[in-house]
């Protein structure tokens, strides 16, 4: 058969759960169209009930990842901007559809999701330095802080940066020892479903990270309100929802990440992803444990150890 008579292999996109890939428990699937309204493909459209699945594969996940050193957590997220790079093409392709963005434009955004992860990676085993410490008591005692994971945080994916800001949201979570349920841009959620694909052939353990597609405010407002979900992240809500998922959060006093200010279209999406992230998402999901520890006196002069 020529190559002008064949017919090219449509891919199949799925939820990424647990370390497989689901479709959604309704069957239920959506159109995604490019920036000019062409078809790119179905997207499985998550139900609340995918949403529940995804909180049990992120908890039981959550003690061997918070449990892995620091060190470890590191070198699987350098492993993922390795699998990245090697796949750089196709990302370049579906981020230059989803955002309608030219070739060598989609290829800076892919290039910056990339070096993001490796950045994230490098401070696995730093944040515990900024975030804890040794602090000063008066008394016999040694009073230490140290940075502990919330647990499982729902994150709302950036509804128009589909990648780099996909990344700039999940990277910090997992870097701290947390465990994730994404909800995926809902007119650009191939590049996320992706990223799936990525982190199941990396070394991530299955469940730390589960990737949902489908519309937003129905499947966050089950993870708002879910009673094992630690913490959320309102970055891919508009105001009207962000306030919506507060109240829900507040039953179970979830840990929120508020998201920035609105922009003229109403969504949370008016952050340069570009820019230097800093560590407040790194800290965003943390708590603090303090010890206190007795110390005894050595001798005649006093000192103690």
């Amino acid at each position: 058969m020529s190559e002008q008579n064949r017919l090219g292999v449509f891919k199949t996109y799925k939820l990424y759960v647990g370390g497989k890939f689901p479709r959604s428990e309704s069957g239920r699937v959506y159109e995604v169209t490019d920036s000019k309204g062409q078809w790119l493909a179905n997207a499985p459209k998550s139900s609340r009930k995918d949403a529940r699945d995804a909180v049990v594969a992120a908890r039981k996940a959550f003690g061997g990842w918070s449990g892995a050193t620091a060190y470890n957590r590191g070198q699987v997220l350098y492993r993922v901007a390795e699998m990245l790079e090697g796949r750089k093409e196709q990302f370049v392709r579906e981020v230059a559809a989803a955002e309608g963005l030219s070739k060598s434009k989609a290829a800076a955004v892919v290039d910056a999701a990339i070096d993001r992860w490796v950045w994230y990676a490098g401070w696995t085993d730093k944040i515990g330095q900024i975030a804890g410490g040794a602090n000063p008591v008066a008394g016999p005692y040694l009073n230490l802080s140290t940075p502990e994971p919330t647990g499982v945080v729902a994150v709302l994916a950036p509804q128009k940066s589909s990648f780099l800001g996909l990344v700039s949201v999940i990277a910090p979570v997992i870097a701290t020892g947390n465990t994730a349920v994404v909800i995926a841009s809902a007119d650009a959620p191939l590049p996320a479903l992706s990223l799936g694909e990525v982190l199941a052939t990396s070394d991530v353990p299955g469940g730390v990270v589960n990737i949902l597609s489908g519309v937003t405010a129905e499947i966050a407002a089950p993870l708002a309100a879910h009673q094992d979900v630690n913490a959320i992240d309102l970055t891919g809500a508009d105001a009207e929802l962000a306030k919506e998922l507060e109240i829900a959060a507040a039953d179970n006093l979830k840990r929120v990440l508020r998201p920035q200010p609105v922009d003229a279209d109403g969504a949370s999406d008016s952050t340069d992803w570009l820019a230097s992230p800093g560590t407040h998402r790194l800290t965003a999901f943390l708590e603090t444990k303090t010890v206190w520890h007795p110390t005894g006196a050595l001798g005649a002069a006093g000192s103690s150890y």
